[in-house]
């Protein structure tokens, strides 16, 4: 909706950028009352109007005078601070508040719906805009739709540990004490011999996930340690799951 703003600015620049994206936001501001919580509505509503009025009065230069290095600094700036906004369940207006919506009710990405969005006023904007304006202003949104959702997980990365060993016990008495990470038994059966097991299965962050490799392998020496990316853990002692409505 910004970007909307700016496009219009440019073309009849009768109103500034900063008040025609506060107009704008009116009727998206009307669908977040009756949709989403009243939180999330003040909250994006604060937001949106320090937006508003830092656009109209703030002019920061950064000293940086190629458009692309200018691109790059605008889309990581922008990502992280949208993203520092929707994690504290709030929002900055515009679009945000349809991204939302579709990312409770169908799971989709807000980073790929900014991209997607913006992807389609910037090159509808031809008429307009310079070329090489249309492709930085792409620039911005790519990088800012990354940023956006790493910003929005960085929180909550996680590794998904799975461990086999005849020593699953000791192992799991060890976790139990030091690194301290809580751990489930799961019973399982080798397809070769046919013995069951116990494989132990954790969840741990980056930081911890070093000591529990050691923890493991100084039990068992022989054991397998399987360790996998996994960015969405929800539940008691990791990340509370976020309703915006």
């Amino acid at each position: 909706m910004f970007g909307l703003g700016l496009l219009i600015y440019y073309v009849t620049p009768v109103i500034s950028a900063g008040l025609l994206y506060f107009i704008i936001n009116i009727p998206l501001f009307a669908i977040s009352w009756f949709y989403t919580s009243k939180k999330f509505f003040y909250y994006s509503l604060y937001a949106m109007t320090v937006a508003t009025v830092a656009y109209e009065l703030l002019n920061i230069d950064f000293g940086i005078q190629d458009q692309f290095y200018a691109a790059i600094a605008t889309g990581a700036i922008c990502g992280t601070g949208c993203g520092i906004v929707l994690r504290s369940l709030g929002s900055n207006g515009g679009l945000d508040v349809i991204a939302v919506l579709l990312n409770q009710k169908y799971n989709l990405e807000i980073g790929k719906f900014y991209f997607i969005s913006n992807f389609l006023l910037f090159t509808g904007s031809f008429f307009a805009l310079e070329i090489d304006l249309i492709i930085a202003s792409l620039v911005v949104v790519f990088i800012m739709s990354i940023i956006l959702e790493y910003t929005l997980g960085m929180f909550e990365q996680r590794k998904l540990v799975l461990i086999i060993s005849e020593k699953s016990q000791e192992i799991t008495n060890e976790m139990m004490k030091n690194p301290r990470i809580g751990a489930t038994l799961i019973r399982g059966r080798g397809a070769y011999s046919g013995s069951e097991k116990d494989i132990i299965m954790a969840v741990t962050n980056n930081i911890m996930l070093k000591r529990l490799e050691q923890t493991v392998f100084d039990k068992d020496d022989k054991a397998i340690f399987i360790a996998e990316k996994t960015f969405h853990v929800l539940g008691p002692s990791f990340t509370e799951r976020k309703i915006f409505h």
